[in-house]
């Protein structure tokens, strides 16, 4: 294999692929980067056996000539390692040579370095999911999926399937779920693509954080395509795979009470900001618990740390429905809520001291937002 290569693109192509490496994988295989160069282009590839990552360098990108192939071939390069010389040569373009035992030539500038590379044969197979029935979305949107649900999957192992986000597709419509049992984000999208077959599945919270990190913000579509336990997205030069986790995701729908007690308009970021300086206090109590009391268009949050004292904010809420109210809640979920509603205006709804209560966008039940309170009254 030889091949010379524009080394600024490269490196931005390798972090991308790193992402999908881990150091503590049970095959050390895994912690290289696969590179396949053919007569049109090289291929990156990066797997943790959880999530995939594979990318298609062309030899040209906007008219601009990026990697020139004297001899096809590929080699398995130690990931970090190899990243990390690429970062520090001095010259604008990298240079690769690999002989038959698989020793590496990389030389750019006055520099050269030769790394001992793996056999490409032995790099596992990436799964073949089928390009049939896409769900295509515009990039923007996904992003947007992913900051208002993937905050609340369960960091914890003991119920697997808590740890991803359900994506249920039925009768034309996209809804995300999120839950860790404390707190739980629902997102519906209606699709515009009538011919999508229903789909009911568990996306690793990992993977759709490390998907966010290689997605750019632009107003190109990407190609979401399901296997039977995978998930491959496919956004211009880049797949990205990720299994599927197992399991049967709990059915939240009846976590959602229907009459409310109490329920009140208020500016998010008002809000948002009174509840941050009020965990000011809350964090160094070690519980984050903040309490709120509703009167007549007057809200008051309230925090104690004995060894530090009290604070108290009052918030003017702009509509405000129904009878007096005490509740606690943890102000990071409630900043973590308020955060995910891309909206001025929230609406608040109470079901009693200890019932979950609702957050949602003014007007809008394509985002909501559950938590559960705290025990303190």
């Amino acid at each position: 294999m030889e091949f010379t290569i524009k080394r600024d693109y490269f490196i931005t192509q390798l972090n991308d692929t790193l992402k999908a490496i881990s150091p503590r994988t049970t095959l050390p295989i895994l912690t290289g980067i696969k590179i396949n160069a053919t007569n049109e282009s090289v291929v990156l590839t990066g797997s943790d056996s959880e999530i995939s990552i594979e990318i298609t360098i062309p030899s040209q990108v906007d008219g601009e000539e990026i990697i020139t192939v004297t001899e096809p071939g590929s080699v398995v390069l130690p990931g970090r390692f190899f990243v990390d010389i690429i970062k520090k040569l001095p010259g604008k373009e990298v240079k690769l040579i690999t002989n038959e035992q698989f020793q590496t030539l990389i030389t750019s500038g006055h520099s050269e370095f030769n790394l001992s590379g793996l056999d490409p044969d032995q790099y596992p197979l990436l799964p073949q999911i089928s390009s049939e029935d896409a769900l295509q979305l515009p990039i923007k949107v996904l992003k947007n999926i992913i900051a208002q649900t993937n905050f609340a999957v369960s960091t914890s192992e003991t119920r697997p399937v808590l740890t991803g986000v359900n994506w249920l597709i039925q009768e034309n419509e996209l809804i995300c779920t999120a839950t860790d049992s404390h707190r739980l984000a629902v997102r519906k999208l209606k699709l515009e693509d009538e011919d999508i077959s229903d789909k009911n599945v568990i996306i690793p919270g990992k993977a759709l954080a490390e998907l966010n990190k290689i997605m750019t913000d632009s107003e190109n579509h990407i190609d979401i395509y399901f296997a039977s336990n995978q998930v491959l997205f496919r956004v211009g030069h880049v797949n990205f795979i990720s299994r599927l986790l197992e399991g049967h995701y709990p059915d939240t729908s009846r976590l959602f009470p229907e009459n409310y007690e109490v329920k009140l308009g208020l500016d998010n970021s008002e809000f948002y900001h009174a509840i941050d300086r009020a965990s000011l206090l809350a964090r160094e109590g070690g519980n984050n618990v903040i309490k709120l009391s509703t009167g007549e268009e007057r809200i008051e949050l309230s925090s104690t740390s004995p060894e530090i004292g009290t604070v108290k904010e009052d918030i003017t809420a702009n509509d405000v429905e129904g009878g007096n109210l005490k509740i606690s809640f943890n102000s990071k979920y409630m900043m973590d809520a308020l955060k995910a509603i891309d909206n001025d205006e929230v609406e608040v709804a109470f079901f009693g001291t200890m019932k979950p209560f609702i957050l949602k966008p003014k007007d809008d039940d394509t985002v909501t937002q559950l938590i559960l309170p705290i025990r303190t009254y």
